[in-house]
């Protein structure tokens, strides 16, 4: 039996992609290679790995023993890598980090940019990630360390405060909830929204919590940020929903007005979650005891 990194490798990104064809795009493999590649492991092992149907792919039972111990080995094999890399003078290690959309876009640049400044041969691959996908990744050894909302269950974890924040619904002047102290999450169902890309973990939260109050989200426009979403707000192609950071920055120039969010939910505290922060090399420790330091004045709130 010839088992490739490039099979490992192939197997896992099929997997938390949740199918074959975006799994081998991650792969950067053309769709007919990855499927011949899964059939010969499957072929190799004398069984199915994966459930095939309409939706994707999921694992069995002995699909989840190979994505357990493939991603031990390409893990090694990438600290194997960044040990080496010391002596040709490449990095000294990368770092995974899975983060919510909030912290990664409101908190992350300014303390990964001073990190990365302060160490020059670490490298960061970070990835969005819904805060109770995080939970389970970090869990299984997909990642490093993980940036969540508090309110989901760390408890196998080991977790640290970092950011708080909240989210806050903007509108433009004029618009019938400008006048309002605040409003609930279903009151804005009735009214058209521009949002973020369907594939970002905040929107597909609020797609979940409208599914929830039994109605859709009324989206118009999917956009890639949080200051592009206040920009069309501003020009009334609809409402959104942003954190109160962002709003606060583009009210500044924006013709936008914030409006509180009465949801529980929309009080973020966010922390860091690791399996156990011992395992973890020393750079990967080092960018936790950094993301715990508080925050300069003007870039958020502090732990």
């Amino acid at each position: 039996m010839r088992l490739t990194l490039i099979d490992l490798n192939l197997f896992r990104d099929v997997v938390e992609a949740g199918s074959i064809t975006h799994g081998a795009a991650r792969a950067h493999l053309a769709l007919g290679a990855a499927s011949t590649r899964i059939r010969n492991l499957e072929e190799t092992f004398g069984t199915a790995l994966l459930v095939r149907n309409r939706q994707g792919v999921v694992p069995t039972q002995a699909g989840r023993m190979l994505l357990q111990h493939a991603r031990v080995i390409l893990r090694q094999t990438e600290r194997l890598e960044e040990d080496l890399g010391v002596y040709a003078g490449g990095f000294a290690g990368q770092i995974k980090l899975l983060s919510n959309t909030n912290a990664l876009t409101e908190f992350l640049p300014e303390a990964l940019s001073s990190f990365l400044t302060a160490h020059p041969r670490v490298s960061v691959d970070l990835e969005e990630r819904l805060s109770d996908e995080i939970v389970g990744l970090i869990a299984e050894g997909v990642g490093d360390l993980g940036i969540i909302a508090s309110t989901v269950d760390a408890a196998r974890l080991e977790t640290y405060r970092f950011r708080t924040d909240r989210f806050v619904l903007v509108v433009a002047p004029g618009h019938p909830l400008a006048g309002r102290p605040h409003v609930e999450f279903a009151q804005i169902l009735d009214y058209d929204v521009v949002g973020l890309d369907r594939a970002s973990a905040l929107q597909r939260f609020l797609a979940h919590k409208a599914a929830r109050a039994g109605r859709p989200l009324r989206l118009r426009v999917q956009l890639r940020s949080f200051d592009a979403v206040c920009r069309l707000v501003e020009c009334k192609v609809g409402i959104g929903i942003v954190p109160q950071t962002t709003a606060q920055r583009a009210g500044r120039t924006m013709a936008i007005i914030a409006v509180a969010l009465s949801d529980p939910w929309a009080v973020r505290d966010m922390a860091i979650c690791v399996r156990r922060l011992a395992d973890l090399p020393v750079y990967a420790r080092q960018l936790v005891a950094h993301l715990r330091l508080p925050a300069e004045p003007g870039k958020g709130n502090g732990p």
